[in-house]
């Protein structure tokens, strides 16, 4: 129990996830509180710098551009934009901000010259940052580390096994690739997925093997409930129980025990009380804010007057690791290289995500 393991297995994991609850807790909430502080947890704030179009055809994701869904499409932000939003999160109680682009993968070029500014411009405002921008090279990643950058997300999203009837347009490999790159680099790693898109019980224990068994562990684990959006391949699944998630959390917090367990997308079908009980359980962060990138989120206010109920205070930053220092654009050691990268597309085609692709043709 005091040992961080890098050789867990699926039916060791599985053994964790099924035990009676009330042993699973009481294990959940001993090991937690070796390694982290109980009654604190971390306020991050997410921010969509550039939504819709996606090329990709993930089967949870509103923003794929074959979808008809109710997404408004934006180009990406300005760097005073994001300042402005940044420092909005900060007077809310936000110690990290996460920068979500709708993009495949990362390419060399203004736009992304303008994120390596939004990361510099976020970091000397004494915050943590986090970006999520698709698959990245070494060179990026190296980048983003001299702006500044604390984390980068790129979730698995579920196992290796299901990942195929979730995503046809890149390879599970792709995620573990690019999490690669990002040890290359400073950079602390982020990387979860999402639970109730109709995966058995056995894809969830798979995916934490694939996350447990990295050396290190990402610094960070984001845990989402699948919110089901019309239009996309996923909207008739049926929400999960909380007693999924908190059995979710607790699994995640003992085979990580020095995780930030994130309590991501789905809180605001949760109640305080079902919130409450993830915490017991090990989760140590939330996200705030009434958006989640484009879906609902409970207000920032809320949060508030649910940590003074339960006796929580937000985490301040640079907690777990020293803030990176920041390299101005004209004395970075990496250049841009203009790389043009292969990543995958596996070929194969996923039933229902075809099917909410030809539905959204016949509704243009």
């Amino acid at each position: 129990m005091s040992e961080v393991k890098h050789n867990w297995t699926k039916e060791a994991i599985l053994d964790i996830y099924n035990k009676p609850l009330m042993e699973l807790l009481y294990e959940a909430a001993t090991v937690h509180r070796k390694f982290h502080d109980p009654n604190t947890v971390q306020v991050s704030t997410l921010l969509s710098i550039k939504t819709g179009g996606c090329p990709e055809d993930c089967g949870y994701c509103p923003q794929a551009a074959r979808y008809h869904t109710d997404v408004e499409g934006n180009d990406l932000m300005s760097v005073q934009q994001v300042k402005a939003q940044a420092l909005r999160a900060k007077s809310s109680g936000s110690s990290r901000v996460c920068m979500g682009a709708a993009w495949r993968n990362v390419k060399d070029g203004p736009e992304f010259d303008n994120v390596l500014e939004m990361v510099r411009t976020i970091n000397k405002l004494d915050m943590e940052v986090c970006c999520t921008l698709g698959m990245i090279t070494e060179n990026q990643a190296q980048r983003l580390a001299e702006a500044g950058l604390y984390a980068y997300n790129h979730n698995l999203d579920t196992s290796e096994d299901y990942y195929k009837d979730v995503i046809s347009t890149r390879a599970f490999k792709d995620r573990l690739d690019t999490i690669g790159n990002v040890r290359k680099s400073n950079v602390t790693v982020c990387s979860g997925g999402i639970i109730g898109m109709g995966e058995k019980i056995e894809d969830r224990a798979g995916m934490l093997v694939a996350l447990a068994t990295l050396d290190p562990q990402p610094e960070s684990v984001p845990i989402n409930a699948l919110v089901a959006v019309p239009g996309t391949p996923m909207e008739d699944i049926e929400p999960i129980s909380i007693w999924e998630m908190i059995r979710m959390v607790a699994t995640t917090r003992i085979v990580m025990p020095e995780t930030q367990v994130r309590l991501s997308a789905g809180r605001t079908e949760m109640s305080r009380e079902g919130q409450a009980m993830c915490f017991f359980a090990g989760a140590n962060s939330i996200f705030a804010g009434d958006k989640l990138l484009t879906t609902p989120n409970p207000d920032v206010n809320q949060d508030m007057e649910m940590f003074k109920l339960l006796g929580l205070n937000p985490q301040k930053p640079f907690t777990k690791i020293a803030q990176p220092k920041t390299v101005e654009a004209q004395d970075s050691q990496f250049q841009t290289l203009g790389e043009k990268p292969k990543w995958s597309r596996p070929g194969h085609t996923i039933d229902r995500n075809e099917s909410a692709k030809q539905k959204a043709k016949l509704s243009e």
